[in-house]
């Protein structure tokens, strides 16, 4: 019998490992053995008919639990199972909350045992009333953005644009008790950093594990950090290999666009936003990693994940906004989709890597795929090319007829470096013409 994440030994009873037995109930629960070495060998108890009959009522005064206590025996020697089911409610020890994960024992504290406690009574973080949050917060920007992509995506009926915000937090369920909830605040705040430390997106370039080259910040309502994430990586922190199919030209990321937006909407959806730690994005010239602070729902494991199963956001409330928005499909078919991106690109399978307090996925390059960087590379240079998409983004939203000489002119930029700028947003969606060169218009899509 293997010692493992739900069977611990241990070779005499001290009453230190009530603990262990309160971090079994509060996870999938699990067996302690008493009388049995490091190898899961009997050793034999002195006092093992007494601790028969001491130990479950030691565990109910303690934890208020009852538990199997049983007795076995190999030979001449007799050891002990503590036999304890988990438990759906929340069980503390004296006073303090254990929770067993994977081969150590927790003591849970701050914003992770509030977020246990929450979930054991069947309530997330995201839908509890922010009391400071009020409809005055609401940026009317972000509504509209979020209308028009739901209504694009036919997840919302149309009579909704029309919706006051009053009415359509409502509908949204980001109401609780009359007040409005983190939810509310996360998606539809352009600021959320006023209440909440750490909703932001952190992304770094790194020459190595120890030497950071240079790092950005994403801010603003969850629901617009997505695509400036992309578009940052695509034009300051990724490069693409270029190829030609005829006179089409086509960019290839070691990170497929539609792996890496799921990722980071993984990411965003699922993070513990109560630990105010923002989700960071580390890139290699032939890796990238995206952590978040959060963990995968009970009784799952890395290879749950790998496997069809049932959508469980850890902030479900933010999950069904993002689903009407069009980011999200609601049957937790994320990491399949990351999967089925990266194998149709030919590039190797991302790997998962969980941690008590976080998640982490991993993408690496296949050496086709790897750019070496130069190091006369200048981050200056790019770091203008990033301001310069900003600009041409806000004169398109000022004059959507507005030409590329025109942009050259006022940025005082090449206009062929404009062309190759305004082709870049085409390709990654972000603008459209609509009409001929001569009499059309720009449009951004994303609103």
């Amino acid at each position: 019998m293997p010692e493992m994440h739900n069977v611990e030994w241990k070779s005499s009873w001290k009453d230190d490992y009530l603990s262990w037995i309160c971090g079994f109930a509060n996870a999938q629960g699990g067996s302690l053995y008493i009388g049995l070495d490091d190898e899961g060998h009997p050793v034999g108890l002195t006092d093992c008919r007494k601790l028969l009959e001491d130990l479950p009522n030691k565990i109910r005064d303690a934890m208020g639990i009852v538990v199997n206590v049983n007795l076995h025996k190999e030979g001449s020697m007799e050891y002990l199972e503590i036999e304890v089911p988990p438990y759906p409610i929340a069980i503390s020890c004296r006073g303090s909350y254990y929770y067993r994960s994977g081969s150590t024992n927790q003591r849970l504290t701050g914003p992770e045992l509030e977020s246990f406690i929450l979930r054991r009574r069947g309530i997330s973080w995201d839908h509890i009333p922010l009391l400071n949050f009020a409809m005055e917060d609401i940026d009317d920007d972000v509504i509209k953005r979020f209308k028009a992509r739901a209504a694009r995506k036919g997840r919302i009926d149309e009579s909704v644009l029309n919706e006051s915000k009053e009415n359509l937090m409502e509908k949204l369920h980001l109401i609780n008790s009359g007040y409005l909830t983190n939810a509310a605040m996360l998606l539809f705040s352009a600021d959320p950093e006023k209440w909440l430390l750490g909703t932001y997106t952190k992304i770094g370039y790194f020459e190595n594990d120890a030497d950071l080259l240079y790092q950005d910040e994403i801010h603003g309502s969850v629901l617009d950090q997505v695509d400036k994430i992309i578009e940052l990586v695509h034009l300051k922190y990724m490069k693409a290999k270029i190829s030609y199919a005829g006179i089409q030209r086509i960019e290839r990321y070691f990170v497929p666009e539609d792996a890496l937006r799921e990722a980071l909407l993984n990411a965003i959806i699922h993070k513990d936003y109560a630990k105010g730690i923002p989700v960071q994005i580390s890139v290699y010239e032939d890796k990238l990693y995206i952590a978040n602070c959060g963990q995968l729902p009970e009784n799952w494991t890395v290879e749950s994940l790998m496997t069809k199963h049932a959508s469980q956001p850890f902030n479900p409330h933010v999950a069904h906004v993002f689903y009407l928005a069009g980011f999200i499909e609601s049957w937790g078919r994320g990491i399949e989709k990351i999967y089925d991106a990266c194998r149709n690109d030919g590039v190797p399978l991302p790997e998962y890597t969980i941690h008590p307090g976080d998640i982490m996925i991993k993408f690496t390059a296949p050496e086709d795929r790897i750019i070496r960087r130069k190091k006369t590379d200048s981050v200056d240079v790019v770091d203008n090319v990033v301001d310069n998409v900003v600009e041409i983004l806000s004169m398109i939203k000022e004059n959507p007829e507005v030409t590329t000489k025109q942009i050259s002119t006022r940025l005082a930029v090449s206009e062929r470096q404009i062309q190759r700028i305004i082709q870049k947003l085409r390709v990654n969606q972000r603008i459209r013409r609509i009409g001929s060169d001569r009499k059309g218009y720009w449009k951004i899509m994303n609103e």
